[in-house]
């Protein structure tokens, strides 16, 4: 196997694993009869950060994108860096890895969906949604968390590694400083959508709530499902632009 497909396979492997403790925790809070139940959102927090720190763990090998928006962000800042090829090939990677972690996600807690009444818990588990619905305010909050997000990786160091061709992603900030960094955007910016700063995090999981004999589950809220994939992918493109004129050092590497 050539080292896209190696590439391919490591991003697939970092976000079933982040996907699968993320959707993991959210399940463990909402869900009747779990051990977690109604824990808070502090503890979706670092659910989501323990998996963003096992997903960049084992992803190392492709630089751990985990992350459209990221991956997005990195060209945007530097072409160079990966050929457009490379991009979607790594995007294919994220959704598929999103959509298994959801999937075994809902293996895991298969008996507390189907004794939770609450459609909305259940696509909660899978998806994001705001607490005010507001397209445009709830766009803007996946703009600002994302942008943090891609722009403190860009502050870390956007080389990667020559001798083996690997792009610059969350690895290069190592896995425990990009997990407290995915807690602190969710304690301080994530209440107003549950900051999804992923779409694939929140697309792939999506489609497995549509596709998925979940009992008792409703819609799956398409309407809403633009925002979390828009936004993101907006922040990240101007973390990515900004990053030249605010990172004047970096850029200029």
């Amino acid at each position: 196997m050539d080292n896209l497909g190696l590439q391919f396979i490591s991003e697939i492997v970092g976000t079933f694993l982040l996907i699968l403790l993320g959707c993991g925790v959210v399940a463990n809070v909402a869900l009747a009869k779990t051990k977690g139940f109604n824990g808070g959102f502090l503890l979706v927090n670092f659910g989501w950060g323990i998996g963003v720190f096992a997903g960049v763990t084992a992803a190392y090998y492709s630089g751990a994108h985990l992350n459209p928006a990221v991956t997005i962000g990195l060209w945007v800042n530097n072409p160079n860096s990966m050929s457009i090829g490379t991009v979607l090939v790594y995007i294919a990677g994220q959704l598929i890895g999103a959509f298994l972690g959801a999937v075994g996600a809902w293996l895991v807690y298969k008996q507390h969906f189907d004794d939770e009444p609450a459609p909305g818990n259940k696509l909660g588990v899978f998806s994001t949604g705001p607490a005010i619905r507001s397209y445009g305010w709830n766009l803007v909050s996946e703009i600002f968390g994302t942008f943090v997000l891609v722009f403190v990786v860009i502050a870390f160091g956007r080389g990667g590694d020559a001798n083996t061709n690997v792009p610059a992603g969350l690895a290069a900030l190592g896995a425990f400083p990009v997990a407290l960094l995915v807690v602190g955007i969710g304690a301080s910016l994530g209440g107003p959508t549950g900051y999804a700063i992923n779409p694939a995090r929140d697309l792939g999981p999506r489609i497995a709530h549509a596709l998925l004999p979940i009992r008792g589950k409703g819609p799956s809220d398409w309407s809403y499902s633009w925002v979390p994939v828009v936004g993101p992918i907006i922040g990240g493109v101007l973390a990515g632009l900004l990053a030249h004129p605010l990172l004047p050092i970096l850029a200029n590497r």
